[in-house]
């Protein structure tokens, strides 16, 4: 297989960026999709995503990140916005503590739409502005500990923890799907053919190689 070309891949994930409106969800995917950022801060109407195939171990992941692109303004994210998401980085600025204090009501949209095995990364980002921060470290983490999600601050602008926050969404994804895959060989519950990326493989608790979306 070539590594090299961005069509290879072993696995598709849907991952979902969600979060208020001028977190930085969109400079996010720019940065880990193309190593880009935009100190434009209009905001793009319509919902898109970006790839990019990464290596976990000998397995080639593409990973579909899918970014709200504003849709969040207007309460217009409907289900097919998460149909399929196997991750979601759930992104507050850390400079506005607005942002942070409805973490708890993304989380709670974010549930109701996605499966409840979806993993689930709280991502602060802006940690380049560090000195008009008005969500304490400790606080994010502790929410995140309680509600069983990763923890990380992040800076698009200078592209601290980004790399390690995607990568670190997808090799849990990764992991999970692994032990499905084991689970599911044992049971007789795959055939060969539901391997191959693209095929319906019946309930989403069924998928293995390849994550439907």
């Amino acid at each position: 297989m070539g590594n090299g070309k961005d069509e290879d891949y072993n696995f598709v994930f849907k991952v979902v960026l969600i979060g208020e409106s001028g977190v930085g969800k969109t400079n996010l995917l720019s940065r880990f999709t193309r190593n880009e950022f935009s100190h434009d801060s209009r905001t793009t109407i319509g919902v898109e995503f970006s790839t990019r195939t990464v290596m976990l171990g000998t397995a080639a992941v593409k990973a579909q990140i899918w970014d709200t692109a504003g849709l969040e303004r207007y309460r217009a994210i409907t289900s097919a916005y998460y149909r399929g998401a196997v991750g979601a980085l759930l992104v507050f600025d850390l400079t506005k503590h607005q942002t942070y204090a409805v973490v708890e009501r993304w989380l709670k949209e974010l549930y109701d739409h996605a499966e409840a095995t979806i993993v689930v990364m709280l991502v602060g980002n802006k940690s380049d502005l560090s000195q008009a921060r008005e969500v304490p470290t400790e606080e994010a983490c502790m929410f995140a500990e309680n509600n069983g999600l990763l923890f990380l601050e992040t800076s698009a602008l200078d592209s601290t923890n980004v790399e390690l926050a995607f990568e670190t969404v997808l090799k849990e994804i990764f992991a999970k799907v692994s032990k499905q895959r084991q689970n599911s060989t044992r049971t007789n519950a795959i055939t060969l053919g539901n391997a191959q990326a693209g095929q319906d493989s019946g309930p989403g608790e069924k998928k293995a190689c390849c994550i439907n979306l």
